[in-house]
């Protein structure tokens, strides 16, 4: 008995924000859609076990920190206390499982089927689902969202549920005594942060010379002085050269010989495309030597029926991205003019305190030898900072020094990922300082710092 055939419009590959999003984007437009994804489920690695449940538990470790601060205000709430089952079943079925839900609810009142099983091409016109039900899909088109997965580095990965990486991190199995983090990235920062709020004495190592390599140092300052209160200890320019399971313990070697030993290790070096075993070679579509999938801005690959979206397609990794990415490729294909010309994806660093940025930095406006000029606001004369105790912010414009357009926008302190949405809107309608400067600002908010910084800027 032969495999059953569905014949589609549309066949999505993965289910994650870019999957999902392009697939309820071609069922509005009237365009039958399937999504294939090796779970039967949506959300994809940013509700299961990226974004979602790290966020959840950013809180958790933030609530702590609160409780901390709070007997320098003469309020003492006692020694916190964490207990991992309900904290667990809190992020997993009242956090993840009522989005997945959601998620489900809409794929249904759309139209959208979800077939689980893993997908394979066999043409640019037909793809083999393997799974219990081994069946077939034949579309118009196809998109690829299959995402990105952990990577690992050589010498470090062994078998041991002692080493883990970001996945296996966020299922919070138990709170090592002793926890390192390998990679100073903002996945090793959040989880190490997490960790260390609960109680693992972390230390952190960074084959670099800074945190968050590539960010704006003026914005990773008041984040590493913060993590160098709360982690054990912090190793700048250093590599872990191997691990070893020794006993109940893991054993790390450092670059130069030294040991030291850990309950368990994390490592978070990055993430890499999840383009392999796609069958990819059965079709026209073309990727590079790390498996990124080449599109142009109409997010169409080399092969004319196939579409790509998401951390697939490269850098920068971030769900929103994705997101955008899936409802262009969805207009594209319902013979729509549309095309990601975006001028700026926004990034958030969600640790104490939170990092945000869009745009043109000053490091790179550096690098490329450009003119601007550079306005900033210290939250520590910022009102609604003082109040919260948390006057460690900074708010920076980089701006045009002739025209005045804002060419971009960096934030450190709490709810910079909410602020940055300001900056981003900013610098993707080409607005000017004048224009934020004019803006009324609510007070006391931390909002009103991009207009001071503006004002800033305007005095010269």
């Amino acid at each position: 008995m032969g495999d059953l055939v569905i014949e589609v419009d549309v066949a999505v590959v993965g289910g994650g924000p870019g999957g999902y999003s392009a697939a309820f984007r071609c069922a509005e437009l009237g365009l039958e859609t399937v999504v294939v994804d090796a779970g039967k489920r949506l959300g994809g690695a940013c509700l299961w076990e990226g974004c979602i449940p790290s966020k959840a538990l950013l809180h958790v470790a933030a609530l702590i920190e609160d409780a901390e601060r709070a007997r320098e205000l003469g309020v003492d709430f006692g020694e916190p206390r964490v207990s991992l089952d309900p904290l667990r079943k809190w992020k997993t079925e009242r956090v993840v499982g009522r989005l997945a839900r959601g998620l489900a609810s809409v794929a249904k009142a759309k139209g959208v089927e979800v077939i689980g099983g893993r997908a394979v091409f066999e043409s640019s016109r037909e793809l083999r689902v393997e799974g219990d039900e081994p069946q077939k899909v034949r579309f118009k088109h196809a998109v690829i969202a299959t995402g990105s997965a952990p990577t690992g580095l050589p010498g470090l990965t062994i078998s041991s549920d002692r080493v883990i990486d970001s996945t296996a991190a966020l299922e919070l199995a138990d709170v090592p005594e002793k926890l390192l983090v390998i990679g100073g990235g903002y996945i090793g920062l959040e989880l190490g942060q997490v960790y260390a709020a609960l109680g693992s004495a972390v230390t952190l190592v960074e084959m670099t010379d800074g945190l968050l390599p590539g960010v704006d140092r003026a914005l990773v300052h008041p984040l590493a002085r913060r993590c160098e209160k709360l982690f054990a200890q912090i190793r700048l320019g250093a590599r872990v050269t191997s691990l070893v399971e020794r006993g109940s313990a893991i054993e790390a070697r450092f670059d130069g010989d030294s040991v030291a030993a850990f309950d368990r290790a994390l490592v978070a070096v990055g993430r890499r495309p999840a383009s392999a075993g796609l069958g990819l070679e059965c079709t026209r579509v073309s990727a590079d030597t790390r498996g990124f999938i080449g599109v142009d801005d109409r997010c169409r690959t080399t092969d004319p029926a196939i579409y790509a979206v998401g951390d697939v397609t490269g850098e920068p990794m971030l769900a929103h991205r994705a997101m955008r990415q899936g409802k262009i490729a969805a207009e594209v294909m319902a013979g729509r003019a549309a095309a990601f010309d975006n001028v700026v994806v926004p990034a958030v660093v969600f640790t104490d305190p939170e990092i945000a940025w869009c745009g043109l930095t000053e490091s790179e406006a550096e690098r490329e030898g450009r003119t601007v000029k550079v306005a900033k606001r210290e939250w520590a004369a910022a009102g609604r900072a003082l109040t919260l105790g948390r006057s460690d912010g900074l708010t920076k414009l980089i701006a045009d020094p002739d025209s005045g357009r804002v060419l971009g926008v960096g934030i450190v302190g709490p709810g910079a990922g909410e602020l940055i949405a300001e900056g981003a809107l900013a610098v993707e309608t080409a607005l000017t300082v004048e224009d934020l400067a004019a803006t009324i600002h609510a007070h006391p908010t931390l909002s009103e710092t991009l207009m001071e910084a503006a004002e800033a800027f305007l005095r010269g």
